[in-house]
């Protein structure tokens, strides 16, 4: 099993495997820590702690109660009800819990309160350790127009834009000219980000980032910047101490991204250089040290074809993919941030950096790709499997089987991480762990992880902000089969039927009429998938299949465990790790091949002549009908009955997970009836609004 170094407390070293880790320590840090945060990064933070020998605490809103966070923790409080302003935004909530349970230091993760200014002010007001920088850094980073007239200060390369709150004016033509960006100046994670490219997208792109950045945020504020098209999306990972230390850790490439959030990242990026890696880390440690910076903090760039960076943001917390830098390099970056924080110097001198192979990490979210390259699922993970089995895999997760997916939280499921000597070998890997990755009860996004990592242009490196949709103009579709890979399937499918009528057969190991003896040996079926109807013939051969499709044949062989979510079976030498999600008496069953749910239905030769005869439901006339594509609120609702609407008007805002979404009319019409109303909580596929 391959192993990294590791760089630990005190002059000991120990190596870190991808299934298990240990350390020794020989400084004391703190007693007992509280982690102002839930899901995975929560899990994260507990888990250093656990090596460093630190009890901690963990907070947890009501419908958290019995979340993995809370159970991994020394401690648990409760401090709300299900709202992050209510729970996990809470303040006095949490400010109550610290003094209780007489924490010493707080971990706020990345997202809620880790950015906040005012509650590391109020933790330190009680003598109580942020770890993370000291105030005026936060105050100073976390707002982007702020952050920019430093970063220029500071010599870092800058985007040309207005240095300023950006307001609405009756004339919104920018003197940038067009396109622009519009971003919420106290946040990050794209929400509150919009693109421009005229007038009318500026005045609702204000709108909508205003409304989410006051969601999310709790401030509205925004700022406005040319927009760099078609640019690379590149970070570099700092770390400095109180001793006026500090270090670049190397890259993240993070250029995959839907709704200008990031789906997939790597490090290093295959496009940077040695000199152009060099120059951006010097900036960024450049910034660093001009706003005194201490703890672990990123700052983000935009980079154009001809290398070109450009300062974007600095976010001052852990990034959602930290880990793969902790793959490279070979650090733990929760306990340098933790030594830090306790005011010990770094260990370590920009020459001890290392870049040790390649990682890529994938984010699995709960959520529809075929729908805007993602939009929210919510309910229970009826079945959930880890793919720790795979060689090199780590799996950062707050959830277990019986967890809810809910609309308060963000729908992310894991960070899912493979590392190799080189990227070939860590993109093979993850290819294989999303094979082997079950995850059942909720829509998810691994079928457009596993595209993305496979596509020709993802593999030659060839990627930008612009991947998704310059690759899928159309939409995600899923994966496209090659004639190969639909016999393959075909196979599959046909050999999974007929293994299963043998096992029908059988009752404990024994036939179920003993005196009747089966001597059938072959089958000839039919398969419908997606608008074609393929005969397929079956002949059992020994523990394999011999199955005949367009005229060529395949053998088919497998355990056949039909109890197992995962099944290996090998086509003619290729192996495949499929899963088969579901099955009914009708003969429709969905396999899960190559990443992709397939839908197939199979039936003998006679059922299928008399299938022709069983009339079809006639499809929902969708075209005077707005539903809900997804879990959420009702933010705003535009119409009335009686009003006349047209074709791409906005009917009403649903906001999932703090991201606002305009839902819109497909046609022109008269609205015949509302069916929902502001503050109402809607499910995926709920009956909005009604046209005549």
């Amino acid at each position: 099993m391959r192993k990294e170094r590791m760089f630990l407390e005190g002059e000991k070293i120990a190596c870190r495997s991808s299934q298990d880790s240990y350390c020794f320590f020989s400084r004391q840090t703190f007693e007992k820590l509280l982690i102002a945060n839930r899901g995975e990064i929560a899990c994260r933070v507990i888990k250093t702690c656990k090596k460093m020998g630190i009890r901690t605490v963990a907070i947890h809103s009501d419908v958290d109660a019995n979340a993995v966070h809370v159970k991994m923790a020394d401690e648990a409080v409760c401090v709300g009800p299900a709202p992050t302003s209510k729970s996990y935004l809470n303040m006095d909530a949490i400010m109550e819990v610290i003094k209780k349970t007489r924490a010493q230091a707080v971990h706020p993760g990345y997202g809620f309160l880790s950015e906040n200014k005012e509650f590391a002010r109020r933790l330190a007001s009680e003598g109580v350790t942020f770890i993370g920088p000291d105030t005026h850094a936060i105050q100073a980073m976390g707002d982007k127009i702020e952050s920019k007239l430093l970063a220029k200060n500071a010599k870092v390369n800058t985007i040309p834009g207005f240095d300023g709150v950006f307001e609405l004016l009756s004339n919104c033509s920018p003197l940038l000219g067009y396109p622009v960006m519009i971003k919420a100046s106290a946040g990050g994670g794209g929400k509150g980000m919009r693109i421009a490219w005229d007038d009318e997208e500026t005045r609702e792109g204000f709108r909508f980032s205003s409304q989410e950045a006051a969601s999310s945020f709790g401030d509205d504020r925004l700022l406005i910047e040319k927009f760099i098209d078609n640019p690379r999306h590149i970070e570099i990972q700092v770390l400095a101490d109180k001793h006026g230390n500090a270090l670049w850790l190397n890259e993240r490439e993070c250029s995959i991204q839907r709704r200008n959030q990031k789906v997939v990242e790597e490090a290093p990026s295959t496009f940077l250089d040695p000199e152009t890696r060099r120059a951006m880390g010097e900036q960024a440690v450049a910034l660093a040290k001009a706003v005194k910076y201490s703890s672990a903090g990123t700052v983000e760039f935009l980079v154009d074809s001809s290398k070109n960076f450009y300062f974007l943001e600095m976010n001052t917390r852990l990034q959602v993919e930290h880990p793969v830098t902790e793959c490279i390099t070979g650090l733990d970056l929760v306990q340098e941030m933790i030594r830090v924080a306790k005011g010990y110097p770094l260990r370590h001198k920009q020459t001890d950096i290392p870049i040790n192979g390649w990682a890529v990490e994938c984010r699995v979210y709960a959520e529809d790709p075929y729908k805007s390259f993602g939009l929210p699922s919510i309910g229970k993970l009826s079945q959930y499997q880890e793919p720790l089995h795979v060689p090199s895999v780590r799996v950062d997760s707050g959830i277990q089987q019986g967890s809810d997916i809910s609309i308060y939280y963000d729908p992310m499921i894991s960070k899912l991480i493979t590392y190799g000597s080189n990227r070939a070998e860590a993109l093979k890997r993850m290819e294989e762990a999303l094979d082997n990755y079950v995850i059942r009860g909720v829509a998810h996004n691994i079928s457009l992880l596993r595209e993305v990592i496979v596509h020709p242009r993802f593999v030659q490196g060839d990627i930008s902000t612009k991947f998704l949709p310059e690759v899928y103009p159309d939409g995600f579709k899923g994966h496209k089969l090659t004639d190969l890979e639909r016999r393959e399937l075909l196979a599959t499918a046909a050999s999974l039927y007929v293994a299963e009528q043998l096992r029908s057969q059988r009752f404990l190991g024994t036939a179920r009429i003993p005196v009747a003896k089966s001597k059938r040996s072959s089958w000839e079926l039919s398969v419908r998938l997606g608008d074609g109807i393929y005969p397929v013939a079956v002949s059992k051969d020994g523990s394999s299949f011999s199955v005949e499709v367009d005229g060529m044949k395949l053998n088919v062989t497998s355990e056949w465990n039909l109890a197992s979510p995962l099944l290996s079976v090998t086509v003619d030498g290729t192996q495949r790790t499929i899963q088969r999600l579901s099955r009914n008496a009708s003969g429709d069953t969905n396999i899960q091949f190559l990443g992709t749910v397939y839908k197939l239905q199979i039936l003998t030769k006679v059922a299928a002549e008399l299938s022709k005869y069983m009339p079809e439901k006639a499809a929902e006339d969708t075209s005077s009908i707005l539903r809900s594509p997804m879990p959420g609120a009702v933010v705003a609702v535009s119409v009335n009955p009686g009003d006349t609407v047209s074709e791409g008007q906005e009917i009403c805002v649903i906001e999932a997970m703090k991201m606002q979404n305009s839902m819109i009319a497909a046609k022109t019409g008269k609205v015949k009836a509302v069916h929902c109303k502001a503050g109402d909580t809607v499910g995926e596929g709920d009956l909005l609004v009604e046209l005549e």
